[in-house]
Parts: C-alpha cells; sequence; structure tokens
C-alpha cells in the first residue's frame, strides 16, 4: 500500500466521483476502481457502496478516510517542509477562476510566476464562480480566484484587491463624451448585463436597488467576452470591471466611463482550511496581492 493510494481515496471520499478523482490524480477512471478494489483487499473490508444513484462510505471506509487524511496531511506537511529547507520552488499548481479574472489579470501573474520559478507547472481552469468553490472543496484544485468571495468556515479567504466598475459604450454612443457618469443616467439604458447568478450582477443589483436606478436588463450573459461584443455593436452599455476591458479601450472598439462615486469588484482567493500550502502555493499568493 502506497501514500498515493490513499490519496486517491480520499479523494474519491470527498468528490464522490470516480471520473473527478481520476481527473484530479491523472488516472483513468478504471484505475480509480482498480486502487479502491486493492485497498479493500488490503483491509478485507468494503470501503464504498457503490450504485449508480447513490454513493456513500461504509462505516469502515469512514474509519479509513479519516485516518487517511491525517497520514495524507502529515505527508503533504513532511514534504512541504523538505521543500522549505531546500527553497525549492516546484511542482504542480491547480487553479481554478471565472473568466473574467482568468482571461484578464490572472496571466502576467501566472508569467511572472513561471518566470521567476521554471520549476512550476500551472495548470488553469475557467469556471463559473459555483464551480470554483466546489472544485476548491473537493481538492479538485488547490487555490480558487472568485470575485465577491463568500466566507465559508471550511475555506480560507485572502483578499486581493479592488478593481473599479466603468460604464463601457460604443464609441458613438451619447455617453462616450463624457469625462464620468452617475448610475442614475442608466434609468431607461438598455442594459447589457451578466446572468443573475453571477457574483457581479448580483452585486451591481444591490448596487442599483441602493441608489435607485431601474435599468433595462437588454440581454444577459455568461461570459464577460460575449458580453463586450454585444456593446461594441451598440446594443446597449454595460457596467464592468475596468480591467477587463483594457484591450477594447486601447483598440477603440469601446469607451469606459468612470462611475461617479466608489463602485468597486473584490476579488480573493480561496483555499481549503485543511490544505498543506506548498512553496509554490505560498509564492503565489503572495505574487498575486502585489500590484503588476
Amino acid at each position: 500500500m502506497q501514500i498515493e493510494s490513499l490519496k486517491v481515496f480520499c479523494d474519491l471520499a470527498e468528490t464522490e466521483s470516480f471520473t473527478k478523482t481520476a481527473q484530479i490524480n491523472n488516472v483513468t477512471q478504471s484505475a480509480v476502481s482498480q486502487t479502491i478494489s486493492a485497498l479493500e483487499r488490503e483491509f478485507r473490508s468494503l470501503l464504498v457502496e457503490r450504485s449508480r444513484k447513490h454513493f456513500h462510505l461504509t462505516p469502515e471506509g469512514q474509519v479509513l478516510y479519516d485516518k487517511s487524511k491525517e497520514i495524507t496531511k502529515t505527508f503533504d506537511a513532511l514534504e512541504t517542509k523538505l521543500k522549505d529547507v531546500k527553497n525549492d520552488i516546484s511542482g504542480k499548481l491547480r487553479i481554478a477562476t471565472v473568466y473574467s479574472i482568468g482571461l484578464h489579470e490572472l496571466p502576467p501573474y501566472v508569467r511572472r510566476l513561471l518566470k521567476d520559478y521554471p520549476h512550476v507547472n500551472a495548470h488553469i481552469e475557467y469556471r463559473r464562480s459555483n464551480q470554483v468553490y466546489e472544485d476548491v472543496k473537493s481538492n479538485a484544485v488547490d487555490l480558487g480566484i472568485v470575485a465577491y468571495p463568500n466566507r465559508d468556515p471550511n475555506l480560507e479567504l485572502v483578499s486581493l484587491r479592488k478593481d473599479p466598475l466603468v460604464l463601457i459604450c460604443h464609441p458613438q454612443h451619447p455617453f462616450a463624451s463624457l469625462k464620468s457618469i452617475k448610475l442614475k443616467a442608466l434609468n431607461g439604458q438598455r442594459l447589457i448585463s451578466f446572468e443573475r447568478d453571477i457574483p457581479t450582477r448580483r452585486a451591481l443589483d444591490r448596487i442599483f436597488k441602493h441608489e435607485g436606478v431601474k435599468a433595462e436588463h437588454f440581454r444577459e450573459f455568461d461570459n464577460i467576452e460575449i458580453l463586450k461584443r454585444v456593446v461594441e455593436v451598440d446594443s446597449g452599455v454595460a457596467v464592468v470591471p475596468e480591467p477587463t476591458v483594457r484591450r477594447e479601450v486601447a483598440n477603440g472598439t469601446l469607451v469606459a466611463v468612470p462611475l461617479d462615486g466608489k463602485y468597486s469588484r473584490d476579488l480573493g482567493l480561496i483555499y481549503k482550511k485543511s490544505k498543506v500550502l506548498s512553496p509554490a502555493m505560498k509564492q503565489f499568493i503572495t505574487l498575486l496581492k502585489e500590484p503588476l
């Protein structure tokens, strides 16, 4: 029996999915099944109740999970400590983030990390916000980066920074010539919006309600890139984080008008409280706190 087998078992217990466990460990589903079967033979106990509709650990499986978590955490801490002693910043770094952050804010930090520490292998998943939380909790990724982070008793939260919100419009739109704009100017405007379950949309709805803004949500999208394309053809205006439109503003396809008032999007990094942070994870967290 090896540490890797116990890790696979713990991942399966936490994800309740042979598919996800295989992805996390870069093996096939068949290999996961074989690992579980080998553990069951080793301990002469049924560890997992398998059926199409239900998944749960047996009492013996729960005991093995609890002790295996202690063993794998101790092993991870040992491995991390040895790397710290050698100042060895290397290994795989798995990150999940939402599209707007991953495409527009994360790239320079990843490039800096890989330039300074070429032995780090960074893998980034682009996910919806709720999926980022799920991936972090299930150990599918090491770190998650989200907007308007939620407090969770199982997660550590590191506040990163605030992105100013701006209004974007077509260069020929009447708003394009303004130096700044009040939110109430959006009354009666066709607003191109994020979908209702997107954290930025929920935050904007709260701001609009507080400021008495009654804009028409003309079209709704879950992707910042599509939202920008719709504004570029003058189908409406939108309120978005300023870093997400720098390229379009530089190219002249959109105009970003500052909002009167201090409106911003909070960014945060999350990781599981039980996670043993490797030197690479610690370094990346430190890097993310610095302006580039």
